[in-house]
């Protein structure tokens, strides 16, 4: 809002922020000494973050001494300070975490954990997965250091599609929080997927204070986990985990259960991601936490409540009244309820956001103040960030305070509030102009997010707007609140649950209109920023110039679409999705899908959760989609890629069109850039269809070529196969190759090796895989012969082009943050 100032009325924004007080300053560079220490890639030492902080500590006293400063001086020493100290505070937090990181040579050991399951376990199709506070470890039965905090899972027999679970792998007890165990578990590092615009993972885990994840060794041959008690900790957790089961015993539809679940106790995992899908592509995601409207609204009926009930005990002991006025008991009561609703639901940032903005309004009411409204927002955001500095990076830290900014600037409540009062006899009429009111805050905040939401989630809802008109007085005024009394009346959960189930029906109706949800490329920073000060432009109450130039800053947003190769050129995208595959291809016209990533659980796959949200965000549809083979490593994320481009040409080794299958001899040719199929053969093919090799040798082997460079693309072809191939084209060649099965010692033979003669390889593994690979003995391979690689395990998504054969970009290096997984001993451009 102060950039608008600036834009719209410079002088008298000027004007007032020279008489503006210092401590303004001094908390809006605060936030962005926090910014900035959360863009480092590695972090200083400890002593050097707190010498900032203690030399932005001493220039802010040093403001408040009798010597006279200027307006620049004391407006310089505010904004110097308030750098020092936010880059201090957060970087001493950030190297004092970062000093109890795991040890690396405890990775994949067997661990005696003695500890407290410390969260709301999250059950999952294979067993559950919980954290845990440590209190004892051992080695051998020598004690070792660990984090403080783990996030383990247990895999229980539901697990059949693992081999432990044939083995026969002991059920999950039903873990509670609070409990103390005994484990025998497998720890690492934390470590997730590095993509472009993807889910940060080891962010999120830094961020709950989680310094490594595993899993519970619970085979036959393991050391059977001793439960050691109930303890009186993590009490919240205990309530809200009884609460969530009884939720469940009394609902029967399980996918209304999981959104009551979300409402009342925060449990945002027991939400089907179908339904987080629709939620989104409806734009009422926000609805389905606790956000802060259902904050405000319990903190609304709780002040109302203890106001009354205060009235009802003055009348029976007078003196109540006078020791403690009914507006101070309301007042605080309200706050402090809203308070112990937040903190039970899992206390978010939309919570933390609206329990801190309540308790400064009714602190400023209660002292008869009135504080501009830029001060609270700033102070509520402040309070937030000393909290947690790394909520900055959260997308729902930006959509909370932007929109209840828009809100404030905006104002429309205010004016709707003095007119109700004006004329308090025209019921009708106040009625209509609160639903006209609502009806507007909407459109304000629809329009004014389109641009945040295009850059945080590549997309925004069209039918948002009416979806939100519909929903939120639904799920505000008769969901929340039958969830919320079901506590003391479980039968009111079925009534909640049948609400859900017809808001449901009415979502999915709109989620099926033409255009419901629109995806777009993420856009630049840059021009992101200014399509969201375009948005900010387009809802204030300014002249209709200055609501044009909100237009035409957003319009670019809308447009943009990334750089694309030129005629004749391609690039590949080795995109990180564990251990597995899945390669990007772009022409100047044209994008190809090399394989659709793993199957990760019977609920979770690459294609839903990496590689759909990826291409959407880099604004790709893929014309083509080729599935090397059928193993699950390759072949998992099928089902969702194809619903979501389902006018994609497909080729696989496994179909039952003949028409979809690839066939070597198979050509075509894209914006001057020639692909062909090398592998299987048709004689590899019987009557039926079916593969007459295993399923990695029939691996689909795809040929990609500019004039100059070519790729090799090979699935989990083996030696055998690739042997075959070179001899019958000991000319062919390529300038980057996809290790053929991730680097096993199977495949990427010598033959093969010494035919194509690569400068670069590119692993498509995942972090500390139990199969390990990339084989050692392949990666030698690789260096006897002066060829580059990386792995996605230590790159993440690994960019090449042919128009800079010479060069790959590791995401894990264009992105890093000191919260990410080591750096690797070798780098993109030396192997050694």
């Amino acid at each position: 809002m102060l950039v608008t100032a600036l834009l719209v009325r410079p002088k008298r924004a000027v004007r007032r922020l020279s008489m503006a007080h210092p401590g303004v300053f001094f908390l809006l560079a605060w936030v962005l000494g926090v910014a900035l220490q959360l863009q480092q890639a590695v972090l200083w030492s400890f002593w050097v973050y707190a010498g900032c902080l203690l030399a932005g500590g001493l220039l802010w006293w040093g403001l408040w001494r009798p010597a006279r400063l200027g307006p620049r001086g004391w407006l310089l020493g505010a904004v110097l300070a308030g750098v020092l100290a936010g880059v201090g505070l957060t970087g001493t937090r950030a190297a004092h975490y970062a000093a109890q990181a795991m040890p690396l040579h405890l990775q994949g050991l067997d661990l005696v954990v003695t500890g407290r399951v410390a969260s709301l376990p999250r059950r999952t199709e294979l067993g559950e997965r919980f954290d845990l506070v440590v209190e004892t470890a051992t080695r051998a039965g020598q004690p070792v250091a660990l984090p403080g905090r783990l996030q383990l899972s247990w895999y229980g027999s539901t697990a059949a599609a693992f081999e432990e679970a044939s083995a026969g792998v002991r059920n999950t007890p039903g873990l509670r929080a609070g409990d103390r165990w005994r484990f025998t578990v497998r720890l690492r590092s934390p470590h997730g997927n590095a993509n472009p615009h993807g889910f940060d993972r080891e962010r999120n885990l830094w961020e709950q204070g989680i310094g490594a994840t595993g899993y519970v060794r619970n085979g036959p041959r393991d050391p059977a986990p001793q439960h050691l008690g109930r303890t009186a900790w993590h009490p919240l957790d205990t309530a809200r985990q009884w609460v969530s089961a009884r939720i469940e015993a009394q609902v029967s539809e399980p996918r209304s259960a999981g959104v009551l679940a979300a409402l009342v106790v925060g449990d945002q995992s027991a939400i089907d991601r179908a339904d987080w899908d629709l939620f989104r592509t409806t734009g009422v995601a926000h609805l389905m936490s606790i956000s802060g409207l259902h904050v405000t609204m319990f903190a609304w009926l709780a002040t109302a409540l203890i106001g009354a009930l205060w009235q009802r005990l003055a009348r029976v002991w007078p003196q109540a009244l006078l020791a403690v006025p009914t507006p101070l008991a309301a007042g605080v009561g309200g706050v402090a309820l809203a308070t112990a609703y937040a903190l039970f639901s899992g206390w978010g940032v939309p919570s933390q956001r609206t329990v801190i903005m309540l308790a400064v309004v009714v602190g400023l009411r209660l002292s008869v103040r009135r504080w501009p409204w830029p001060v609270v927002w700033l102070l509520a955001m402040v309070a937030v960030l000393l909290l947690d500095p790394w909520a900055l990076l959260q997308p729902g830290f930006w959509l909370s305070f932007v929109a209840v900014g828009i809100l404030f600037a905006t104002d429309p409540g205010q004016r709707m509030a003095q007119r109700a009062v004006a004329d308090p006899e025209r019921r009708t009429g106040r009625s209509l102009r609160a639903a006209l009111g609502l009806l507007r805050e909407q459109s304000v905040v629809t329009v004014a997010l389109a641009p945040l939401t295009l850059l945080l989630f590549g997309q925004f809802s069209v039918v948002g707007l009416l979806a939100n008109l519909l929903a939120i007085p639904w799920v505000t005024l008769l969901i929340t609140p039958l969830a919320m009394l079901g506590v003391a009346v479980p039968v009111l959960w079925e009534a909640a649950a049948l609400a859900v189930q017809v808001q449901a029906a009415v979502l999915q109706w709109l989620a099926q209109w033409p255009w419901a949800a629109i995806h777009r490329a993420i856009p630049p920073a840059p021009l992101a920023l200014a399509g969201v000060l375009g948005g900010v432009l387009l809802v204030l109450r300014l002249p209709g110039a200055v609501r044009g130039a909100g237009l035409l800053l957003v319009w670019p947003v809308l447009l943009w679409a990334p750089l694309r190769p030129a005629v004749g050129q391609f690039e590949l995208l080795a995109i990180d999705v564990g251990q597995g595959g899945a390669v990007l291809v772009r022409t100047a016209r044209h994008t190809l899908l090399y394989d659709t990533g793993p199957r990760y659980s019977p609920e979770s796959d690459a294609g839903q959760r990496v590689v759909v949200p990826l291409l959407r965000a880099l604004g790709e549809a893929p014309h083509a989609v080729v599935v090397s083979h059928r193993d699950s490593d390759h072949a998992g994320g099928m089902a969702a890629v194809r619903s979501a481009w389902p006018q994609a040409r497909w080729l696989s080794s496994f179909d039952a069109e003949p028409a979809q299958r690839c066939v070597a001899g198979q050509r075509w040719r894209w914006d001057g850039v020639d692909f062909e199929v090398l592998h299987p053969q048709p004689a590899h093919y019987g009557p039926q269809g079916q593969g007459l090799l295993s399923s990695n040798a029939m691996s689909c082997v795809l040929r990609v070529a500019s004039a100059q460079h070519s790729a090799w693309l090979g699935g989990d072809i083996d030696a055998e196969q690739e042997t075959r191939l070179a001899l019958a084209q000991p000319d062919a060649r390529a300038t980057v190759l996809l290790a053929p099965h991730h680097g096993s010692l199977t495949s990427s033979s010598p033959v093969l090796l010494n035919t194509l003669r690569p400068r670069w390889v590119l692993v498509q593994s995942g972090y500390r895989n139990r199969f390990n690979h990339p084989a050692p003995a392949v990666l030698e391979r690789y260096r006897q012969r002066d060829m580059r690689w990386v792995t996605s395990a230590d790159c993440g998504a690994a960019s090449w082009r042919s128009a800079e054969p010479d060069a790959v970009h590791c995401q894990r290096d264009v992105a890093r943050r000191y919260w990410h997984h080591p750096a690797p001993t070798h780098t993109a451009l030396e192997n050694d």
